[in-house]
């Protein structure tokens, strides 16, 4: 009987941990929409925000550096992140983006990191310009 109340104990310890330890790395990104509905997560915490990068949104005020976008979803709801440093390659208007950064008491979200998303039929433009990969017999 002790053993079974000890294997129980210990399963019970386990099964607590792994779901402590699985919530707090849950990296899922806020959309424009729930970030509208429910509002903005905690001033100053790193989050992530993804969508698309609305056509027409994209500039670069001062010296360049400073990149300033809007974010879209599938509702009427917007989020304009400011990112400065070098953005991916494959980061443009149009194309899914997912800003890892922070909003401050104003409400305006900061990225320190972006990432572009693309498709299953992404290829790296090096391979493109020399006709590899799969859409070279297409050409």
């Amino acid at each position: 009987m002790w053993t079974f109340a000890v294997a129980a104990a210990l399963l019970l310890a386990a099964a607590t941990l792994a779901f402590v330890a699985l919530r707090q790395n849950a990296n899922l990104f806020y959309t424009p929409e729930v970030l509208a509905e429910n509002g903005i997560p905690e001033i100053g915490k790193d989050v992530k925000v993804g969508g698309w990068v609305a056509p027409g949104s994209l500039t670069y005020p001062g010296d360049g550096s400073e990149i300033v976008f809007t974010v879209i979803d599938n509702s009427p709801a917007t989020i304009t992140v400011s990112f400065t440093g070098i953005a991916p390659d494959l980061f443009r208007e149009g194309q899914g983006v997912v800003a890892i950064g922070s909003f401050d008491a104003d409400g305006k979200f900061t990225a320190r990191q972006l990432l572009a998303k693309h498709d299953e039929n992404y290829q790296p433009r090096e391979l493109k310009l020399l006709g590899a990969g799969p859409d070279a017999s297409a050409s």
